[in-house]
């Protein structure tokens, strides 16, 4: 019998995470998530080989995020930047447009992240798109990717995501 993915809610909203690594398309990066006493942790190792080099976590559900300037994280990494993935019901060439926001992970210490969604930028398979604009209403996929060129171990711990208002 396989465990089921491992529940960690953003907002109000539960969410069970799963992995997708640059296996899909020949890479060697690994990772796995796990939640633990309320903390999400995403780790594993990156790999280079074979035009490899990311690792990500992800979400599915329906995140109503209209009225929301940006999402907030509180995370202790390793020093290794990532990125908040979000993606709509938008497509370019038949697959899933991606809105790629980075932050750094410091290492070894909790802190606040926020991450705006006025910053974030389309991509397409790692790719930078000038469009489409970006609809908050529409977000089905929340994630985390580590893609920063390095290879080597990585470990980002999560204790919260949550929509951060726009200002009234």
């Amino acid at each position: 019998m396989s465990a089921s993915p491992p529940r960690f809610d953003i907002g109000a909203v539960p969410t069970h995470w799963v992995t997708l690594d640059d296996d899909v398309m020949g890479g060697h990066s690994r990772s796995r998530v796990a939640v633990h006493d309320g903390v999400l942790t995403f780790s594993g190792t990156t790999s280079l080989d074979d035009n490899g080099g990311f690792a990500s976590i992800r979400a599915r559900g329906a995140f109503d995020l209209a009225g929301a300037r940006g999402l907030h994280l509180r995370v202790r990494g390793d020093g290794r930047g990532y990125q908040l993935r979000i993606a709509t019901d938008a497509r370019h060439r038949g697959s899933n447009v991606s809105w790629r926001g980075d932050f750094d992970a410091p290492a070894g210490v909790w802190t606040e992240v926020v991450v705006a969604f006025a910053r974030m930028q389309p991509t397409y398979r790692g790719t930078v798109l000038d469009g489409p604009a970006l609809d908050l209403s529409k977000v089905e996929e929340i994630g985390l990717l580590i893609g920063d060129g390095r290879a080597g171990g990585f470990a980002l711990d999560v204790d919260g995501i949550w929509p951060v208002p726009t200002v009234a």
